[in-house]
């Protein structure tokens, strides 16, 4: 057994084996703490080299989602690519314990604007009750000639 010094007329004794237990408690959160940025394989990895989920201080930035599903663009147009990216959305939030409810703003990108009430219906829809700030940009092309893409900031306090 160690002795250990409180004060110059008090001193205790730890054991060995506390110390070691509090290294692996140590060792565990740093473990748990990295987990919660790596995405589990329900939510699908990323499609190029980003990291999909990102914790920076309170604020959860999740990267741009695509209408994707198993590798794959999803057919049904602009409709249906909204709501899979919702979906990816929804997953990638769940890696970290979130929900859209989380959200606080969105940065959205369409291929063409004159899709825009499509998308919009469907953003509300994948979204329900939740109404974060928004932006919505017209850009040239997406990846995987994709025509939706939804980038999402969710704020949640660490604790």
């Amino acid at each position: 057994m160690a002795t250990k010094k409180r004060s110059p007329k008090t001193t205790t004794k730890t054991s060995a084996k506390k110390k070691t237990t509090s290294k692996k408690s140590v060792a565990k959160a740093a473990a748990k703490k990295q987990a919660k940025t790596a995405a589990p394989k329900k939510a699908g990895a990323a499609l190029g080299p980003y990291t999909p989920v990102v914790r920076a201080g309170d604020w959860v930035i999740v990267s741009g989602q695509l209408g994707v599903l198993d590798g794959k663009l999803v057919s049904g147009g602009v409709a249906a690519q909204t709501a899979q990216a919702v979906v990816n959305l929804k997953n990638q939030l769940a890696t970290v314990g979130l929900t859209l409810h989380d959200v606080k703003k969105t940065l959205c990108f369409l291929t063409d604007m004159d899709t825009f009430t499509t998308f919009n219906d469907a953003y509300v829809k994948g979204f329900g009750g939740s109404r974060p700030a928004r932006s919505t940009i017209g850009v040239a092309a997406l990846p995987f000639r994709g025509a939706v893409e939804i980038e999402a900031w969710a704020f949640k306090p660490v604790r």
